[in-house]
């Protein structure tokens, strides 16, 4: 089964690595960077609500005073009122963060797939469904009124960003393609440039992955999903010290690829910014050598622990299955040169 049957049928650049584990401490409570600020960023929960559980008591075994949790879209399977309260009652089940950042996701957008809840019917799209009843459900989700937020980690300043308009809605031959108003780009860059001004990191939380970054972006499946691509690109492009997350490919942290830096030509940072594959709560993919992708089978649950320095951020790939470190490095910042 590929991809598109398979979110059908369910409702649906140079990597830098290190070591593998968690590194050794000369003394106890012992860090050689400093005091951190820890927190988790996970994504693509998709209604596999039983590994959003084991997600979070992974995470609030490995890190119980947590700073945060960021989720980087496909909070839902489909963006039902009732899907959103299940991830809610969950949430609410386990012990977690109380700062919770929620990007928003293409699959926020899926109601007008379907009838009714039990009844898919895409060859009648949108099925009565407005695109502003999508909105506004993530709205009272995410309890806030705009697509963009910033939110606080134990003093790290934490961004969302996503699509402001579901393509389809706006043109026939799209579909999940992600567009940003002028206001959000404002914005943006407003906030980019205050942290960088007070020397801050900066972490930037989005769905939908740039292309040609982290896991998956090279493949035709993931070149296009912005329709401004440069121009983000160019916003964020100019920080050294800015990590985009990005989740939607699912694709697995153990490839080399997990992270990158990106340099974006003109924007005059020569050693580029951070990007950051955030696997994914929900099914596994990898490339399938013919230009696609293959699911992996079997249990997948995967996210990141992000620990914020005085001179580094170091980020940590977690099995969350397994409950096992898969890999981590270790990004110096700009007052650290």
């Amino acid at each position: 089964m590929d991809r598109r049957s398979f979110m059908v049928a369910t409702g649906g650049a140079v990597a830098a690595t290190a070591a593998l584990g968690a590194p050794a401490e000369a003394t106890p409570g012992w860090d050689p960077h400093g005091p951190a600020v820890r927190f988790n960023i996970i994504s693509d929960i998709q209604g596999d609500l039983a590994d959003f559980g084991k997600a979070l008591d992974d995470i609030n075994a490995t890190n119980p005073r947590g700073a945060g949790l960021g989720v980087a879209g496909d909070i839902t399977p489909r963006g039902y009122d009732f899907e959103y309260a299940q991830v809610r009652s969950m949430l609410d089940k386990h012990p977690h963060p109380r700062n919770v950042a929620w990007a928003i996701g293409n699959h926020e957008f899926y109601v007008p797939k379907w009838r009714d809840p039990d009844t898919l019917a895409q060859e009648t799209w949108p099925n009565g469904t407005t695109e502003d009843s999508l909105f506004r459900s993530f709205y009272n989700f995410a309890r806030r009124n705009t697509v963009y937020s910033e939110t606080s980690f134990g003093g790290v300043p934490v961004l969302c960003i996503g699509t402001e308009r579901y393509a389809k809605y706006h043109d026939p031959k799209l579909w999940d393609e992600v567009w940003l108003s002028d206001q959000q780009f404002t914005w943006l860059e407003q906030r980019l440039a205050y942290w960088d001004r007070w020397r801050k990191p900066v972490m930037v939380l989005t769905h939908h992955p740039l292309p040609n970054t982290v896991s998956g972006t090279r493949n035709k499946l993931y070149l296009n999903d912005y329709l401004q691509a440069d121009r983000l690109l160019r916003v964020l492009g100019k920080y050294r010290d800015v990590f985009l997350f990005s989740g939607h490919t699912h694709w697995d942290l153990t490839l080399s690829d997990w992270v990158t830096r990106r340099v974006v030509p003109g924007s005059g940072n020569l050693e580029g910014f951070t990007v950051v594959n955030t696997g994914a709560v929900q099914t596994g993919w990898v490339d399938d050598g013919k230009g696609g992708e293959v699911s992996l089978g079997g249990s997948f649950n995967q996210g990141l622990q992000v620990e914020v320095h005085h001179r580094s951020v170091v980020i940590k790939a977690r099995d969350f299955t397994t409950g096992t470190w898969l890999k981590q490095i270790t990004v110096p910042l700009r007052d650290s040169l």
